[in-house]
């Protein structure tokens, strides 16, 4: 069941009114590791970012100790440094640190973006899940983050989703705050567009990747992405 935010719903007819800043960087792709990142994955990795522009990727298993985990990440890792992604480590702040990693995203249950901060140095990139909520987003922007990610927009078969996010979210934050937002949930090419019109400075992705070919679906979303602000 959706939270309450405590500032209330949003009015519909404000991303009526938005049109995104010209000035904002062009909205960019995150891609966000599948569960299984063993065997031939490093391969897929490489495949995926050659294949067109991403501006991250993030790291993210579960359920493995943090020496397994290190070892898994640190060929992908690599790949990333050598094409200038940034490499970024779900949940775990002491993970990233032990890798060096670019950043670390943070759930609502994993830590403060003050103690990351406090961690990983004046240069991570630390993200902040807020759900649907302009609560927890601006809650996340006064700890320190670097960005905040809205979601799920979409039904995903990735995670289960608890929280329903509306565009005109991405159109209000981005209206109010230079602080970037990312936007997940289900994208696909598909339905990229809208989220890109309303505000979001960057696509997480993840299944859409995964579960076919990598590299026709990293073309296909950056197709979407320049589409949707050209109108065509």
């Amino acid at each position: 069941m959706d939270m309450e935010d405590p500032l209330g719903p949003l009015d519909p007819d404000f991303a009526a009114q938005f049109s995104r800043d010209d000035r904002r960087p062009a909205c960019q792709l995150y891609l966000i590791s599948p569960a299984d990142v063993s065997g031939g994955f490093a391969d897929r990795l490489a495949r995926a970012l050659d294949a067109g522009p991403v501006a991250a990727f993030q790291f993210r298993i579960k359920d493995v100790d943090q020496h397994a985990a290190a070892a898994l990440a640190e060929p992908l890792q690599r790949i990333c440094a050598d094409r200038d992604v940034a490499f970024i480590v779900n949940d775990s702040i002491a993970l990233a640190k032990r890798l060096g990693a670019d950043g670390v995203h943070l759930g609502q249950d994993d830590g403060d973006p003050r103690d990351a901060r406090r961690v990983l140095g004046p240069t991570a990139q630390i993200g902040v899940t807020c759900h649907d909520s302009r609560h927890l987003a601006m809650e996340a922007g006064e700890g320190g983050a670097d960005y905040v990610a809205f979601g799920a927009f979409y039904p995903t078969a990735t995670k289960t989703v608890s929280h329903h996010a509306q565009p005109v979210l991405l159109s209000w934050w981005s209206t109010m705050f230079e602080l970037p937002c990312v936007a997940i949930g289900g994208i696909t090419p598909a339905n990229a567009a809208p989220l890109v019109r309303a505000g979001a400075d960057f696509l997480a992705v993840s299944g859409v990747v995964w579960n076919g070919d990598e590299a026709a679906a990293i073309v296909a979303l950056n197709a979407a992405m320049a589409d949707a602000l050209t109108g065509s």
